[in-house]
C-alpha cells in the first residue's frame, strides 16, 4: 500500500489501521470460503486451520533453523552498499510503527520494516533455499511475521505459526509451478514471497476464510519479477524479497479494507497457472495443501556457500581437486537446462563477470574460485566488492571449463540439485564426480558447528561478539512465550 501526506496524516492513517487491526476476530465463520475452485479452497482452508499443535518436531526444528539464519543475514547484509541505499530510499517514505528495522534504532509500519528486512536477508545470495521449488522462502515469512508480530504484540508462538502458514502456501505453490516458473525467466522468490506474505499477514491478523481468499487474490496482482539480473546484472534482485513481501502485505490491508479479488487466482483461465506457466497446476492439486502431509519447512536448505544454490553442488564435487589444480587438462560440467538459465551459458557475461551479481550467477567463475582455493562464501565476496581479488587468474580458469545441457539430469533427479563433473588430466586420467545432494540441504544438512560459524561471521562485525553469542542463543531457545519485540529489541543497533 502506497500513501501519500504529511508526516502528521500518516501518523493518523496508521493509528486507525492499527486499532482496526487489533479488534479483528481471531473467530472464523468456516474454515474455507464458497464459490472458488477446490485449489483456493484447500489453500485457504489450510491457512485458516493451522495451529502451534500441528507443528511436529522435524517442523520447529526446521524453524529454529530458519529461524537463525535469516536474523543473522538481516544483521550482517545490513551493511552492504544496496542495503545501505535501500534503507535511504524506505527512510523517506516511511510510515510510522512499532516495526524494527534490523540492525538499527529505526522503526517503521510493519509492511516497511518487512521490506527492509526482507531485502536485506536475501541481499547477498546467502539465505535459505527451498529446493524443490527453487526459492527463498524465509527471507519473506520471517520479516513478515516478526514485523506483524511487533505491530500487534504478539508472541512468538503466534509468529511461528503465521510464519510457517507462510512458507507452507508459498512453497506448496511453488511446488506446483517448478520447474517452468524458473525456465520461463521468472524468478520464483519474487513471484511466490506476494503468495507467502499475503498468507502471513491473513493468519497472524485472524482474517476470516473469506478475506483470506482475497488477500491472496489480490497478492496475485503483484505478482512479478524475472531472472534477467544474471545476464546484465542490477542491484534491484537485492530487494526482490522485500518487494513481494511488502506487496503481499499490502494484499492483505486491502482485502481487509473490503477489496476483492478473483476468487480463481490459481486456477482460473487467466488465473497464475495459465498465465505464467500456461498449463494447470495439475490433477488433484488441492491435495498438496492437506494438513496432513508432511510440512515443507522441515526440509529447508541452508547456504554453505555465498552464491546461487545452483553451483552449490558443483562447488563441493570441485573442492578436492584445488589441491590438483596444476595437473588439469580439462573440466566438463554437466547441467540441467533450467540451471543453465539461471548460472550457466545462457548467462551473456558467465564467463566475463563485471559486477557482483555476475559473480554470484556463474558457474565457472565460482568453480575457478573453488580450483583456486579462495573459497565459495562471505569472505570472498566481501573481497570481491572491495576489489581485494585478482579477477585475471580466476576469469583464465573459468574459461577452460566447459558446461553442456543434460535435460537427463532434470529427468533423473527432479527437484535435486545436482552435479555432473568429468576432470581430465594432462596425463590421459579422467575421474568422474556425480554430487545429489550438496551440504547444506535436508539430506546433507550443514553441521551445528558450521551454522554457529556462520551465525558469527555474519553478526560479530555488527553486534560484537557477546551480544552476537546471546543472540545465537536465544534464537537457539526460540521460547514461544516471548514476544516478538523482546527478540527483535536484541538486535537493535544504535546510531
Amino acid at each position: 500500500m502506497i500513501f501519500h501526506g504529511p508526516r502528521e496524516s500518516r501518523a493518523i492513517y496508521h493509528s486507525i489501521i492499527q486499532e482496526t487491526f487489533m479488534t479483528v476476530t481471531r473467530e472464523t465463520r468456516s474454515v474455507a470460503p464458497d464459490n472458488c475452485p477446490p485449489l483456493e479452497q484447500a489453500v485457504v482452508r489450510f491457512i485458516q486451520k493451522l495451529k502451534y499443535e500441528h507443528l511436529d518436531a522435524r517442523a520447529l526444528a526446521g524453524v529454529n533453523r530458519l529461524m537463525r539464519d535469516q536474523i543473522a543475514l538481516q544483521v550482517g547484509i545490513s551493511k552492504m552498499p544496496w542495503s545501505e541505499q535501500l534503507l535511504a530510499y524506505a527512510k523517506a517514505g516511511q510510515r510510522p510503527g512499532k516495526s524494527r528495522v534490523s540492525a538499527s534504532a529505526l522503526t517503521m509500519s510493519a509492511a516497511d520494516a518487512a521490506f527492509v528486512n526482507g531485502s536485506y536477508g536475501h541481499g547477498f545470495e546467502y539465505d535459505d533455499a527451498h529446493g524443490p521449488s527453487y526459492s527463498h522462502p524465509g527471507s519473506c515469512v520471517i520479516p513478515a511475521a516478526l514485523a506483524i508480530g511487533e505491530e500487534l504484540g504478539a508472541s512468538l508462538e503466534e509468529v511461528i505459526v503465521a510464519m510457517v502458514a507462510g512458507y507452507e502456501v508459498y512453497a506448496r505453490i511453488g511446488l506446483l509451478a517448478a520447474p517452468e516458473l524458473l525456465q520461463r525467466g521468472y524468478h520464483p522468490h519474487a513471484t511466490l514471497s506476494n503468495f507467502g506474505a499475503a498468507a502471513v499477514a491473513a493468519k497472524l491478523r485472524g482474517f476470516d476464510a473469506e478475506t483470506t481468499l482475497h488477500a491472496l487474490a489480490i497478492a496475485l496482482s503483484h505478482v512479478s519479477g524475472t531472472t534477467e539480473y544474471t545476464s546484465t546484472g542490477g542491484s534491484i534482485k537485492r530487494i526482490h524479497a522485500g518487494i513481494g513481501t511488502r506487496n503481499g502485505m499490502a494484499a492483505a490491508d486491502m482485502a481487509h479494507a473490503g477489496i476483492t479479488g478473483p476468487r480463481a487466482f490459481l486456477s482460473g483461465n487467466k488465473g497464475f497457472f495459465r498465465t505464467f506457466l500456461q498449463r494447470t497446476a495439475g490433477d488433484n492439486a488441492e491435495r498438496r495443501f492437506d494438513l496432513d502431509r508432511p510440512f515443507e519447512i522441515g526440509t529447508v536448505w541452508l547456504k554453505a556457500y555465498c552464491a546461487c544454490y545452483c553451483t552449490h553442488a558443483y562447488i563441493d564435487a570441485l573442492r578436492p581437486f584445488a589441491a590438483r589444480r596444476d595437473e588439469i587438462a580439462d573440466i566438463h560440467l554437466k547441467i540441467t537446462p533450467h540451471f543453465n538459465v539461471v548460472v550457466g551459458t545462457a548467462n551473456v557475461n558467465a564467463y566475463t563477470p563485471k559486477n557482483i551479481e555476475h559473480v554470484q550467477f556463474s558457474l565457472p567463475i565460482q568453480a575457478a574460485f573453488t580450483l583456486l582455493g579462495k573459497g565459495n562464501g562471505y569472505p570472498v565476496h566481501r573481497d570481491y566488492l572491495a576489489g581485494k581479488i585478482d579477477m585475471a587468474p580466476v576469469i583464465e580458469i573459468a574459461r577452460s571449463i566447459r558446461i553442456s545441457e543434460a535435460p537427463e539430469l532434470e529427468k533423473q533427479y527432479p527437484g535435486k540439485f545436482v552435479a555432473d563433473v568429468t576432470v581430465t588430466f594432462k596425463d590421459g586420467r579422467t575421474e568422474h564426480v556425480f554430487v545429489g545432494d550438496p551440504i547444506g540441504t535436508d539430506t546433507n544438512p550443514m553441521p551445528e558447528h558450521e551454522q554457529d560459524a556462520k551465525f558469527m561471521d555474519l553478526t560479530t562485525d555488527v553486534l560484537g561478539a557477546e551480544r552476537a553469542r546471546a543472540l545465537l542463543a536465544a534464537l537457539r531457545e526460540l521460547n514461544p512465550a516471548t514476544k516478538a519485540a523482546e527478540l527483535t529489541a536484541m538486535w537493535a543497533v544504535e546510531g
